[in-house]
């Protein structure tokens, strides 16, 4: 199964998965069948392959050979379960122990020159039949991930007014704790990035008096109880008239006086904010008094991950449209409660690179626990093929396991010079 190494945009809605589990308490193995969907976490950019082509050690030039995992046992719930652990180029879908070596040998590699070349109608098949191969060097790109799927759990306090009606408290059962409570019905898919969910606790329910009336289901008026002592109120205050102010009568130009309408002529109106009555509704509990308080699971369910890239020195100088055209190819992919290094018998290099990557592994809140992890390791293999003959050297590089030759720069035997129009419709 391959993907593109470079990709101009990532989706943000997650990956999918084929189902959801019956029960998050279980993690058994997942058929050894079928691979995940997608290559997660093999797109990389240049800058990340450059960068870590800097700090590369050696890889041996083993790491071509075929990987092949031990027999499959019977399934056991608590065993890591391995989706797959193949050799390169190996067919998915089983554990067949019949890879064959994919180091390419000098009739390999000419071959695949002479394929290409064969195809430019300007080129000659010389050198690629005749030169001396200089050198196979390692470009290849490792990508290796840990996603950590958690569940994370706390408890808020919400908090309504009290009209009427049953409330559901403790005396209707125990109250149960937060991590007692069955949320199969809200899980999600697996390996989401994100997902949150509000869950009533049930038997949590409790009345009490509302602390911004003590009880009353009043508060004093702000407007004409402004200096009152707390508890203390006034009725039947009185303001000033805003349209007469406070005279009773409006006032004309030609000198004569109206009784004012808008407080008949008394020069005091009542407070517009309670009409004098001294006491507003409480806006906490509605006037009712009290208050109903149940506790709310807030449960958060997310993926925290975790990614290296692994490159040799060569890659460093490997041109980016060799990686847009690169694929990248999934050696393992485990999945477990927690996932452990990946074991690959005849490669230290991949041992060595995986356990990187899962000491890497993502700091869990405390107030989270594991559902499951997925441990990948992907390859994209480049591999760089240096040609001379006396002074003369040209390089091509093979890419991927579909074993394309990319040559762009320089190739010895040109009878066109690069004037031939088929340049164009073969793309060079």
């Amino acid at each position: 199964m391959e993907e593109p190494l470079l990709s101009e945009q990532r989706s943000e809605a997650g990956e999918k998965e084929s189902g959801k589990w019956s029960s998050y308490q279980y993690v058994g193995r997942t058929g050894s069948v079928l691979p995940t969907a997608s290559l997660a976490g093999t797109e990389v950019s240049v800058e990340e392959i450059r960068s870590a082509s800097a700090f590369s050690d050696h890889y041996p030039p083993s790491i071509h050979g075929a990987l092949v995992s031990s027999p499959e046992p019977e399934p056991d719930p608590n065993e890591q379960a391995i989706v797959y652990q193949g050799g390169y180029g190996g067919d998915y879908g089983g554990t067949t122990s019949d890879f064959g070596r994919q180091i390419l040998d000098e009739v390999e590699i000419r071959e695949l020159l002479i394929d290409h070349v064969g195809h430019r109608c300007c080129w000659g098949s010389r050198p690629a039949r005749t030169w001396k191969i200089h050198a196979v060097e390692d470009c290849n790109v490792y990508v290796g991930t840990l996603d950590t799927f958690i569940e994370e759990r706390e408890t808020i306090r919400e908090t309504k007014p009290y009209l009427s009606g049953d409330i559901d408290g403790r005396d209707k059962g125990p109250e149960l704790g937060i991590w007692e409570l069955d949320l199969k019905s809200q899980f999600p898919v697996l390996f989401i990035p994100y997902k949150e969910s509000q869950v009533k606790i049930p038997h949590s329910e409790h009345i009490e008096k509302c602390s911004g009336c003590a009880g009353r289901g009043d508060t004093v008026c702000p407007t004409c109880n402004a200096n009152q002592e707390p508890g203390f109120f006034k009725e039947n205050q009185m303001t000033q008239c805003p349209v007469c102010h406070g005279r009773g009568l409006i006032a004309h130009r030609d000198g004569s006086d109206t009784i004012c309408m808008n407080c008949n002529g008394k020069g005091k109106i009542p407070c517009a904010t309670c009409a004098s009555r001294g006491l507003i509704k409480c806006d906490t509990c509605h006037g009712s008094g009290s208050l109903i308080s149940h506790n709310v699971a807030v449960v958060r369910w997310k993926t925290l991950s975790t990614r290296k890239v692994g490159a040799t020195s060569g890659a460093a100088s490997v041109p980016d449209e060799v990686f847009h055209r690169a694929k990248g190819v999934q050696l393992c992919n485990t999945q477990a409660y927690q996932c452990t290094p990946a074991f690959f018998a005849d490669s230290f290099f991949l041992n060595k690179f995986s356990s990187e990557v899962i000491a890497d592994r993502a700091l869990v809140p405390p107030s989270s626990r594991v559902i499951c992890e997925r441990h990948t390791i992907s390859v994209v293999p480049v591999t760089r093929v240096t040609m001379s003959h006396r002074a003369r050297a040209f390089s091509f590089y093979i890419i991927g396991f579909s074993r394309e030759v990319y040559l762009k720069d320089y190739y010895p035997s040109r009878f066109c010079w690069g004037l031939c129009p088929c340049l164009e419709w073969l793309k060079l």
